[in-house]
């Protein structure tokens, strides 16, 4: 299959995917989640889903047992809106990278200020 078509079905997909998130995901596990990246393999079997899940570790852990109840209906749903004859399997993944870049970002803020240096002649 070709990997541009891969690499638009997976685009697609984030947008559904995304868009049930808000609308038809009912499950008050569910929590603040949004999914920052979907792979897809070439011949559109599986689909890593990278998602940001904001919370304590509990919300997180319970927000992902909530999509991964849902994985069967998402699965379903993503297919037949974007016309696909097999449904590819979702695997969710906790992407961590938001939470990281805002704890280096809280570290850096706590850095005391950089004395300046005189120009040397």
């Amino acid at each position: 299959m070709n990997q541009t078509r891969a690499k638009r079905v997976a685009q697609l997909m984030q947008r559904e995917l995304g868009e049930m998130l808000l609308t038809e995901i009912k499950d008050p596990r569910v929590g603040f989640v949004s999914i920052t990246h979907v792979e897809v393999t070439r011949d559109l079997q599986q689909a890593k889903i990278f998602v940001s899940i904001m919370g304590t570790p509990e919300e997180v852990k319970a927000s992902l047992e909530g999509l991964k109840s849902a994985q069967r209906f998402l699965r379903g749903e993503v297919s037949r809106r974007l016309g696909l004859r097999m449904a590819p399997e979702l695997v969710f993944i906790v992407d961590s990278s938001i939470t990281e870049s805002l704890h280096i970002h809280e570290l850096l803020q706590s850095l005391p200020p950089r004395p300046e240096v005189p120009d040397e002649p």
